[in-house]
This record gives C-alpha cells, structure tokens and sequence, in this order.
C-alpha cells in the first residue's frame, strides 16, 4: 500500500458536473465540446489552430504525417524522453538520429541539434522534459541556418509542459507543430487526451481529416480523401478538459510552490542534486519534481532507494530509460543508426551513440511525488523517506 502516490488527477466537483452534463445529452463522441476544447486550448497558448485527438502519441504522429515527412528520413531527438516518441517514428519509417541532453535541465540544447544537422535531416522534434522549456527559438535558427537544401521541420513536444513559456510564448507553439498531452499524471487531465496545435492551416486541416478515418467533411459524409485513423476524442474527455484548464495558472502556480518546498527540504541531504527553480528560457511548468543522486552512486544504487521508499509506502519514478539504448532497435539496428558510414565497424558504430549526459542522468534520476493536492508535511514524510533511504544504503556499500 503507497500512502503517497507519485502522481494524483485533481477532480473537483465542478468537473464531474461538467462531464455528467455532457453525459446528458447525445453528444458522448464527436460534438461541441471537443470544437470548445479546441478553442480553449487556442485561447490560452494564443494557437491558431487545435485538433483533439485521443492521446498526445497520436498527436505526434498526426503531426508528422500532416508535415509530409517522407519515410527513410532522418529525425533529431533526445534519447532521454519516453519511448512513445521512439515509437511513432519507427512506426513512420523515419530514422532517429539521437542528441545528448544537458544534465541540469534534462532537455537537448540548440547547440547539440545544430551539430548533429546533416543533409538528410527533415525534422527536429524538441521535447519540453519534465515541463522545463527548451529553447525551441534558437533550434528553429539552427534548422533555418543550417545550409540544408530540404526544409527542416520542427515539432514541439509539450505533452509534459502546458503552460510553459519560451521568452514570453507558450510552449507548443514556436514549432510547424505542437503536442500537448493530457493523461492523469499531467498538469491537467481528460482522463485519457492529447492535443495538435499549428499555425499553418493545412497541417491542422489534414491531422483534423486523419484523426477520423481520413474524411474529408467539405465533400459530404462518409467521404474519405486518405488512409485515416480512429483517433478521436469524446466530448466527455473534452468536458473535463475545459474545466480542468480553466484552473491552468493556479496549478502551474501550486507546482511551482511544492518545488520550491521540494528544494528547501532537500537542501540538508548532500547526496541529492536538486533541479533548478526557474529557467532563463522561460516559466516551468512542473510535470514531476526529478532529483539525481551524486556521482558515486550508480543505477542499481539508485533502484534500491526506489525499494527502500516503497517499503516506507513512498512511490517513486525512474524516467527515462535512454531510447538509444531500447530493445527494440535491435544492436544490428542501433549500429546501423549511428552513422551511415559502411566502412566502420559495427562495435566503433554503436559506440559513437554513447550519450555521456543521457546515460549518466538515466542511471541516478528518482522523481518525487508532485500532484496539486500534495501538502508541505507529505513532502517533508517524502524527503525524510530519502534521507533514510540514503543512509540504509549507505551502510550496505
């Protein structure tokens, strides 16, 4: 039994009655409040355009496909992101080409997407991890200035950071494409959600077509013009979406509280390395509160922490296991995405996809409680929990 979760939705009763008024009519799939949510979401990130669909991966890939990003291309991506990511672009034939992260704020930075531009890259996907912004005005300046003679795309990935801001805009919305998602461990949930946002038109019209099976609503019913997909979403996730994000600012500001609680709290175990409380990018939107352990301690020291905080009934997390590292790419796969250079050897490939920055904060990050119910004294139970931790490992090392 966990007395404090990782993670906890916030439903109030101002939510519940708005999904059991939608419950009341006939409108439970497709109706006017999906088109609203849309229109709240474009409100508050000042988008021009919003498609709901059932889930931020299918976003993703809605995003790629509306983009026309053709199969065998190359793609730049942070290892340490989750592996839905990974997923869908192996799902779409394209070729991930992996990028280190800066270990204070768990994002990949301008500099490392630039570097890693070649002639064959046609999109950048830049991830807002764990809610912190990245720069993603300077990535679209390397993509620009890159010398290539294809266009590079970029998609933001903001499924863990509504509310963030990048020099004063929102995050999600500096990109070809944005993605926000809305499962109940995020800031704001409709149970199971996610979100495309664009400025350009036609992406929102052709991921607005491909979410139902490719119709084509100008050409009359039943009219499909492409290959689509089941990704809608129903108006009662919708419903409670809207009412949920009606409170945005107040929960990005509790989060920001609980973190600064989290780092006053911490401050006294020398083990730890905090996160940083604000970003000279832009605001944080708290999606969960990650701290590392120090140097000395290595993956395994780390998962046994985890099992010491759950036998005090804690939950922890372990995010994120490294992609370039997956199962699924297979060690002939892995060498091959290293470099397209025939004549190394296949050891020499795989060895060039080390990430120094990425392996060494997936073997020692631990993410602590963070949901909006959360109280200063469960947070002191939680970093009592990991100090004592810390110390039963300590004697057994």
């Amino acid at each position: 039994m966990t007395r404090i979760p990782l993670a906890k939705p916030e439903v109030t009763d101002a939510d519940r009655d708005a999904v059991m008024e939608v419950l009341r009519t006939p409108n439970l799939s497709t109706g006017p409040k999906v088109e609203e949510f849309e229109r709240a979401i474009c409100d508050y990130t000042s988008s021009a355009d919003a498609v709901a669909v059932n889930s931020g991966t299918s976003a993703l890939q809605l995003a790629i496909r509306a983009l026309g990003i053709e199969r065998g291309a190359e793609v730049i991506l942070p290892s340490f992101t989750f592996s839905a990511v990974l997923n869908v672009i192996l799902l779409e034939g394209l070729r991930p080409k992996f990028v280190d992260i800066d270990p204070v704020t768990y994002n990949c930075t301008p500099e490392a997407v630039g570097v890693a531009i070649t002639s064959e890259t046609r999109l950048i996907i830049a991830v807002h991890t764990f809610g912190f912004p990245v720069d993603v005005i300077a990535i679209n300046q390397a993509a620009t200035h890159a010398g290539s003679e294809n266009r590079i795309f970029v998609i933001e990935d903001a499924c863990e950071a509504l509310g963030a801001d990048i020099h004063g805009r929102k995050a999600g919305t500096l990109g070809d494409a944005g993605l926000f998602a809305f499962y109940p461990n995020k800031q704001i949930t409709t149970g199971e959600g996610g979100m495309l946002v664009s400025s350009d038109e036609r992406v929102a019209r052709k991921a607005s077509r491909l979410r139902n099976q490719g119709r084509d609503p100008s050409l009359g019913w039943n009219s499909h013009i492409e290959v689509g997909y089941s990704y809608r979403i129903s108006g009662i996730n919708c419903a409670l979406g809207i009412s949920q994000l009606s409170r945005i600012e107040s929960v990005i500001g509790r989060r920001q509280a609980l973190a600064e609680i989290y780092d006053r709290e911490l401050a006294r175990i020398p083990d730890i390395i905090r996160p940083p409380l604000t970003s000279s990018v832009g605001r944080i939107s708290w999606f969960v509160y990650p701290v590392q352990l120090a140097a000395e301690f290595s993956a395994n020291d780390r998962d046994r922490v985890c099992e010491l905080m759950a036998q005090k009934e804690v939950a922890t997390g372990r995010y994120f296991a490294p992609l370039h590292r997956q199962p699924v790419l297979g060690s002939q796969q892995l060498a091959r995405l290293a470099s397209r250079d025939r004549g190394r050897n296949t050891e020499e490939e795989a060895r060039s996809l080390e990430l120094s920055n990425t392996e060494f904060v997936a073997d020692r990050v631990i993410v602590l409680p963070l949901f909006n119910e959360l109280t200063h004294a469960e947070i002191q139970e939680v970093c009592k929990a990991l100090e004592k931790s810390l110390r039963e490992l300590r004697r057994k090392m």
